[in-house]
């Protein structure tokens, strides 16, 4: 009996041990998701941008004569 007992509680602690590495992981994951995203709408804001110059550029060309 007492060794069922041992051998639950060793399972109990390897089983918090897990959950809670596990939680501390997947906080860090959703940190750095959340840089990504914030990276992603930077990035897509310059692109955006310099898609924008582009265009004004573009326009500014003389008519080709060919």
């Amino acid at each position: 009996m007492d060794s069922e007992l041992a051998g639950l509680e060793q399972k109990l602690a390897t089983l918090l041990a897990d959950y809670h590495r596990l939680r501390a992981e997947n906080e860090s994951l959703k940190r750095e998701l959340g840089r990504s995203m914030e990276q992603n709408r930077t990035l897509n804001s310059r692109i955006s941008a310099a898609s924008a110059r582009l265009d004004s550029l573009l326009l500014q060309l003389p008519e080709s004569t060919a």
